[in-house]
């Protein structure tokens, strides 16, 4: 009978969640009705933002906020080549180009060094917009890559997915991700493995009504409806996309949102019991390093890990800790490697990234994972790396 497998990440689905979308099954409205919202409000609260917008998943959430921007063709957009396609490829969506950032090998994010370094590939193109990504749900340098983006004419646009949740201190100010205190928007995303669930869903927050109302139209079509105009008047001076998200999935967001202390206060126990776990296996295995300003609640458990010292490659080890029970992922393949950029802007030279991408594995981390579930991950990756 063959063992079990941990995955890397899952979902936490309760009676209470289930119950919430019965009863939005059971309502008037099954989308663009009062959940969204609810929905809406709740989420702004929660990460102290004066505005949030849902939307269909959290790369409709960047496409998004590259049509609020007004993003123009043949202007540039800068992002790490570690994150998922979707950084980059928003920008494409509107005709914008892609300026790779290289990234700390340790911590895999984009740094105020790294920034510096890309900007000056930017050329003669107008910069619009810049997208850290707080890979893992460690928060970059939010205020260093501010000041470098103001100064070359452009705003951040934080990729968040991984951090609902977590915490900063910049200057012994304590901030939350998503309150855009040093951004123009932030974006999230509720995919199954992320901190919250809504199967498929997304949000855009921001502290700006006019980004906040623009992001409202062009997620439903270009729509707007004129004020005093008659109730089933509207007029499209753009067009926009259909990229609401429905109620049914609202209320599963609301009734996951409400568990959000609860989910990130196990993830942070079982980041800590990992930390114990693993201190055994260094140098060959390190823990993603984390900023001092940063107060993450992870989605992933990234380790770096020394192949070439082990003496295995990746690929046996992901296959022998599949056997041992563990499942495993890799985040992520530097998006400048791919073939669509590479034929569209050539070969880059990234060690940052190419380090990072060398040494790289997730390993299983979500709430359901039981207490005694860390240790053995700990205990797999020790007998398969013959340490």
């Amino acid at each position: 009978m063959a063992r079990p497998v941990l995955p890397y990440g899952r979902q936490t689905i309760e009676d209470d969640d289930i119950e919430a979308v019965v009863a939005a099954l059971k309502a008037d409205f099954l989308t663009t009705g009062p959940m969204v919202e609810a929905f809406e409000t709740a989420f702004a609260e929660k990460v102290g933002a004066r505005h949030a917008v849902a939307c269909a998943n959290g790369t409709a959430a960047l496409h998004l906020a590259m049509l609020a921007l007004d993003v123009q063709p043949g202007e540039a957009v800068i992002a790490p080549s570690i994150t998922f396609l979707a950084t980059a490829n928003c920008a494409r969506y509107v005709g914008a180009e892609v300026v790779f950032a290289d990234v700390d090998p340790m911590s895999g994010l984009m740094t105020p060094d790294t920034l510096a370094d890309a900007l000056k590939r930017v050329g003669d193109r107008k910069l619009r917009a810049v997208l850290p990504v707080h890979l893992r749900g460690d928060v970059a340098d939010l205020p260093g890559l501010a000041a470098l983006a103001g100064d070359a004419g452009a705003v951040l646009v934080e990729d968040a997915p991984h951090a609902l949740g977590s915490t900063m201190t910049f200057g012994n100010v304590a901030e939350r991700v998503g309150d855009a205190r040093h951004s123009a928007m932030a974006t999230f995303s509720f995919h199954p493995v992320k901190t919250i669930a809504t199967g498929e869903g997304g949000m855009v927050t921001t502290n700006d009504a006019g980004l906040a109302e623009r992001l409202r139209i062009m997620r439903s079509h270009g729509m707007a409806r004129p004020e005093g105009a008659e109730p089933w008047w509207y007029e499209m001076p753009e067009p926009g996309f259909n990229y609401r998200l429905p109620d049914i999935l609202c209320a599963l967001g609301l009734s996951q949102l409400a568990k959000l202390d609860r989910f990130a206060a196990r993830r942070r126990a079982l980041a800590k019991a990992y930390e114990k776990a693993l201190a055994p296996l260094a140098p060959v295995v390190r823990i993603a390093a984390r900023p001092a300003w940063s107060d993450p609640v992870l989605h992933l458990m990234c380790v770096l890990i020394d192949f070439e010292a082990a003496g295995v490659t990746r690929r046996e080890a992901v296959d022998s800790l599949r056997e041992h029970g563990v499942g495993t992922q890799v985040h992520y393949i530097p998006v400048h490697r791919q073939p669509y950029y590479r034929d569209r802007y050539g070969e880059l030279d990234l060690p940052g990234a190419e380090g990072w991408y060398d040494r790289c594995l997730s390993l299983p981390l979500y709430p359901g994972m039981a207490d005694d579930d860390v240790g053995k991950v700990a205990e797999a990756l020790k007998a398969v790396l013959k340490l």
